[in-house]
């Protein structure tokens, strides 16, 4: 076990070390050639080199330029690109010669140079994959690897790329439907401080001249101006480091993660679009890692991250401990209390007819038209109680700056 352990703790050292090396020279033809190697140093990339019969002429070390990254999207059209082309019967380097060529983002185009000089320097692809964690998680690793021993990597990467396309929609709607009020309320926020900082001053210096007293309403807002003229930085700081702090919070410390995913899926609006979409990603990747042919307890070490909420990941942990130990399924995910009975029955079905994946996919796409629905309603929602909102916000505070001026029309 330590051996082990010191074995893998010194690879991750050697590739920290390492770096991307660009170099040039002349192959055995004397043609002109050049490429990149990731390498811990130059001299090891022309030794390298040299062994492939490569006279090199230069060898320098890469500068990785700034602003652009590579996304979700990337990896998505990148997979997609890639089964196609594999199913067609184009080579594998090739295949990454094409993509890398065309992608559109220079950060891409890096990445999968790094993976293509690596596999044709004897690394499988999902090892390729595996040196680039930020893109391409365990899950991805897993299926091409399962592919690639099982020799149907072509077939595996069309399931993969349809897997990533479902999650990559059903994260969209969620965005989308978490924008349009989150959107308002800050416009509304912005809107609020405006009015507070500069257009209630002009107002109260009039109504210093009325010489009268002035309605409660009023006076509540002057004061409350009065307070944001005088401490604006204070409040918008306090907000920012708020939010910021938060933020941190909860990408750093799981603690932190699995109270806010408790809070997301009780919420009283959003909580149920929430979970629909949880148990749509959970059903989805189990169903896709399943049906590639991985054992049932290793697919589900990777299933709970793929759920995207800590509550299922805590779930899934016990679920693979029961299953492990001999429970079914079915019975281990009833023992965890977060799924509806319409799932428990469609796994059960599938456990008894040998049809897991099959019913685990019918489930997911059962959960995935649920959650359009939900954000279609959510937006019929939401629009006529945002509306009351703002109007109530911002009518209030005109209507206290109007008073005044109404009662002093009255007495005219």
């Amino acid at each position: 076990m330590a051996t082990a352990a010191t074995t893998k703790a010194a690879r991750k050292v050697a590739a920290a070390k390492e770096a991307i090396f660009q170099w040039e020279g002349k192959d055995k033809n004397g043609k002109l050639v050049r490429g990149e190697m990731r390498a811990a140093g130059e001299a090891l990339v022309q030794m390298t080199l040299r062994r492939q019969g490569i006279v090199v002429a230069k060898v320098k070390k890469r500068t990785f330029r700034r602003g652009s990254t590579v996304k979700e999207k990337d990896i998505v059209l990148f997979t997609r690109q890639l089964a196609t082309m594999m199913k067609a019967g184009v080579p594998l380097l090739q295949s990454f010669d094409i993509v890398a060529k065309g992608a559109a983002n220079p950060a891409v185009g890096r990445m999968l140079t790094d993976i293509r000089n690596d596999v044709e320097t004897g690394s499988s692809l999902s090892q390729a994959f595996r040196a680039h964690p930020a893109q391409f998680d365990s899950l991805y690793c897993n299926l091409v690897a399962a592919g690639e021993q099982a020799g149907i990597l072509d077939a595996l990467l069309d399931r993969l790329a349809t897997y990533k396309e479902k999650i990559l929609a059903i994260k969209g709607k969620i965005k989308s439907a978490m924008f349009y009020p989150v959107s308002v309320v800050v416009v509304a926020i912005i809107v609020t401080a405006v009015i507070m900082i500069f257009v209630i001053p002009q107002f109260k210096s009039i109504f210093k001249s009325f010489g009268a007293d002035l309605p409660a309403p009023t006076v509540m807002v002057i004061a409350m101006s009065d307070f944001f003229v005088a401490w604006w930085y204070v409040i918008f700081g306090a907000i920012g480091a708020g939010i910021y702090g938060l933020l941190a919070a909860w990408k750093r410390s799981e603690k932190v993660q699995i109270v806010m995913d408790r809070l997301l899926l009780k919420a009283p609006v959003f909580g149920d679009l929430v979970r629909k979409a949880t148990i749509a990603r959970w059903t989805r990747t189990l169903s896709t890692m399943f049906a590639a042919g991985v054992p049932l307890v290793e697919a589900l070490e990777s299933v709970g991250g793929a759920a995207g909420n800590h509550v299922y990941k805590i779930a899934t942990r016990q679920i693979q401990g029961e299953v492990s130990t001999g429970t079914s399924l079915t019975v281990a995910m009833q023992n965890a209390n977060v799924f509806p009975t319409m799932v428990l029955q469609m796994v059960s079905i599938g456990e008894e007819s040998g049809q897991l994946d099959t019913m685990l996919s019918k489930v997911a796409d059962f959960f995935e038209r649920e959650v359009d629905d939900s954000v279609d309603a959510l937006s019929s929602l939401l629009e006529p109680l945002i509306m009351v909102f703002l109007g109530t916000l911002i009518g209030g505070l005109v209507i206290a700056m109007y008073l005044p001026i109404f009662k002093l029309g009255a007495v005219v």
